[in-house]
């Protein structure tokens, strides 16, 4: 790797962090200006923004053509919804201790990750994602946008956009001129944009130089690059105790990743998105199990526990590994992988099980009473 390569690498990760933060300020004032309430807010242009940097890697992706086009984004999506649940909250749980889940996340917004990843999974089989799969999941999330702002509206849903309050305060708003608020929304589109371009050469210099695809470079360096908000979001509110924010953060910008980055990118893609074997037989299977295993440790008490989260992290460094060896052709790869894929994974998931089981109210007075 060149050190041109590194620098644009290292451009590119800062251009989205920043350009993403400058378009939700600047984009929330100019909505709170308007008359709409934080809650609408908070539920549009906060989501939005947080996939922002997915969204302008994963397009930028595909419109450069060649051979592997659309390769980094579908491991930009894939990775980054691996990323924002066992690295993003792992973290948060981690080093800020135990998360508080809104009971919506585990009746709702949890279910709902969960079946878009298994319908994306079906998507994929034919080894390719195309525009009328694109403008389903697009459709979907302009039907899951309404049916929350509704909902929001109705008060069914708790105050969002907490993680706002002093961008959108009365006296931010009259400090502010409405030409600052439009200057922060260009400036941080243009970010958004250079810092992807910047990103998706370096990362296709990196896949050329060491010998792999773009596929894990997307499902790696991409991923993590562009879920550097929402670990630095997590992390951050989970620290200052603001931890009813981190578990809504990730799940939020998960559905938004599978609905608004995947199906923008594929109506816009001049071909349909490839899908590798690798992709449908690990990767996406990886990312439906950690969608499943938020269900029973969230419904655990609704508290993500700080154990719980180290877990996450464990095995998001588990995950990187295998692609490593994957990519290097180690000859521990073909163990390796069998270990993650017949043992780590049905384990893991029969433990979340048992632990879901017995968080139901009737087994822990069942268990209180014995």
């Amino acid at each position: 790797m060149t050190v041109l390569t590194f620098v644009l690498l290292i451009a590119g990760i800062v251009g989205l962090v920043i350009g993403a933060e400058g378009l939700v300020r600047g984009a929330a004032r100019i909505a709170a200006r308007t008359g709409l309430s934080s809650v609408v807010i908070g539920l549009t242009v906060v989501a939005f923004g947080t996939s922002a940097p997915e969204l302008a890697v994963s397009v930028g992706d595909v419109i450069r053509g060649g051979d592997e086009a659309g390769a980094i984004a579908l491991g930009n999506v894939v990775g980054s919804n691996i990323a924002n649940v066992l690295l993003a909250l792992g973290l948060a749980a981690a080093l800020g201790g135990a998360l508080v889940v809104a009971p919506r996340i585990t009746r709702i917004d949890v279910p709902i990750m969960i079946g878009v990843s298994v319908l994306v999974l079906f998507m994929a089989l034919d080894e390719r994602i195309g525009r009328t799969e694109g403008a389903v999941l697009a459709s979907a999330l302009i039907v899951y946008i309404v049916w929350t702002v509704i909902a929001a509206r109705r008060g069914e849903l708790p105050a969002v956009a907490d993680e706002l309050g002093d961008v959108l305060a009365p006296e931010t708003l009259a400090r502010m001129s409405v030409w600052s608020d439009i200057g922060f929304v260009i400036g941080g589109l243009l970010l958004l944009v250079a810092g992807s371009q910047a990103l998706v050469e370096a990362a296709s210099d990196i896949a050329t130089d060491l010998g792999v695809s773009d596929l894990v470079i997307g499902l790696t360096v991409v991923a993590i690059g562009t879920s550097l908000p929402e670990v630095a979001t997590s992390v951050l509110a989970a620290v200052r105790g603001e931890r009813d924010l981190a578990v809504g953060n990730a799940i939020g910008s998960n559905l938004f990743n599978l609905l608004a980055v995947l199906g923008i990118t594929s109506l816009v893609a001049p071909n349909s998105i490839p899908v590798p074997q690798s992709a449908i037989q690990v990767d996406l299977p990886v990312m439906i199990v950690v969608a499943v295993a938020c269900l029973p440790i969230f419904t655990n008490g609704h508290v993500l526990q700080r154990w719980e989260g180290a877990s996450f992290f464990v095995f998001y460094a588990a995950y990187i590994t295998w692609l490593i060896l994957d990519a290097s052709e180690h000859s521990v790869r073909d163990d390796y992988g069998a270990v993650m894929l017949f043992f780590v994974v049905p384990l893991t998931a029969i433990t979340l099980a048992v632990i879901g089981y017995r968080s139901r109210p009737g087994a822990r007075a069942r268990t209180t009473e014995s």
